[in-house]
């Protein structure tokens, strides 16, 4: 067992995350021990729920399973889980488990956020984009027909509980796609200002092998090093209104191709299209030299993402235009800058379609 602390100002906002490689069986009883005698609902995905709901044992009848993919992170399943909380009788003192992807985590977590103004909520990841990812720091979100995660709310957990034993039922797909928001961890790794640098670039690069083979040990440090890196971003910036910015390396091009896709691929499959774009981007305008994208293709092609083809650049650049981070015409644009560092810069649409 591992603990890290998130530490943001207000001590009511601090939490600990529990990582662990213990047996599934024993996650219940810890997750009970945080929610004491409250009582709670569980937001599971269905695939989670078919695999592990007898080794979870919670109640089923306070168990919400929530069918898998993007599409179902919307208004119409936050309102259902809002229902299913008032038909428990919840209280502002009650809890929200969420058991899953970051789907379940950002509905669930909204859901927590607006619930009697806000409840208790608890992330249990099972995922490796949710484990190295979104679930940590607050972000929780819906999607809508004009973009994604437009309407949301920063809102903390109580808990994080991660067990690595979930990585070993996931699909190969989608074990890829967390591998694409972890890279984004090695490429803005000297920005989040550590007290220790890790150089998760080389620990990626010298250790795929075992990655990709899922050994839990290495499993174990690459999700403790991006979550210092992510932790040390949070506490400085807990609503991204400057350096949390860096986490959206990747993120600008690759919400784009999700709406434009319409979902057809996965978050971390668009996150690696996007940072391989970003790239390009900064050797264009100078910004790095041919060495370090060198570094960044060679590392996207050791974990052999799905290809995805080159859409209409006007449309993407249009869906940009209505990116949460956009302002006052612009679209906030992360770039690579150097080794492990990156910036923030604003395009307007036209200068993005020359650059693109």
């Amino acid at each position: 067992m591992c603990i890290l602390n998130v530490n943001i100002n207000e001590t009511e906002k601090n939490y600990p995350i529990y990582i662990s490689n213990k047996n599934i069986d024993n996650l219940q009883t810890s997750i009970m021990q945080e929610v004491g005698n409250n009582n709670y609902i569980v937001v599971i995905s269905q695939k989670v729920f078919n695999l592990y709901s007898k080794l979870l044992n919670f109640p089923k009848e306070k168990v919400f399973i929530l069918k898998d993919g993007e599409k179902e992170k919307n208004i119409k399943n936050y309102t259902k889980i809002l229902e299913f909380a008032l038909s428990k009788k919840l209280t502002r003192k009650d809890y929200i488990i969420a058991v899953g992807g970051g789907v379940a985590g950002d509905l669930a977590g909204f859901a927590a956020s607006t619930y009697m103004r806000g409840i208790n909520y608890i992330q249990v990841p099972t995922t490796l984009l949710a484990c190295t990812d979104s679930s940590v720091g607050g972000k929780t979100a819906i999607n809508t027909k004009y973009g994604k995660n437009l309407v949301g709310a920063f809102y903390q957990p109580k808990a994080v509980f991660i067990n690595v034993n979930f990585l070993k039922t996931l699909d190969e797909r989608q074990y890829k796609s967390g591998l694409g928001e972890v890279l984004k961890y090695g490429f803005i790794e000297k920005n989040s200002e550590q007290n220790e640098e890790p150089n998760l670039i080389n620990f990626l690069s010298q250790n795929y092998e075992k990655i990709l083979n899922k050994d839990i040990l290495t499993l174990i440090e690459l999700i403790k090093i991006c979550i210092k890196i992510k932790i040390s971003v949070v506490e400085k910036d807990e609503k991204e209104n400057n350096l949390r910015m860096i986490l959206n390396l990747g993120h600008t091009y690759a919400h784009a191709l999700e709406v434009i896709s319409n979902y057809k691929y996965t978050h971390g499959e668009c996150v690696s299209k996007g940072t391989a774009k970003a790239f390009n981007i900064a050797l264009k305008l100078g910004k790095i030299d041919k060495e370090y994208k060198f570094i960044c293709e060679d590392l996207i092609k050791k974990f052999e993402f799905q290809q995805i083809p080159e859409y209409n650049k006007n449309k993407i650049i249009q869906i940009m235009t209505s990116d949460k981070k956009s302002q006052n015409g612009k679209i906030k644009y992360v770039l690579p800058v150097g080794y492990a560092q990156v910036e923030t810069f604003d395009f307007t649409p036209e200068e993005l379609t020359d650059i693109l």
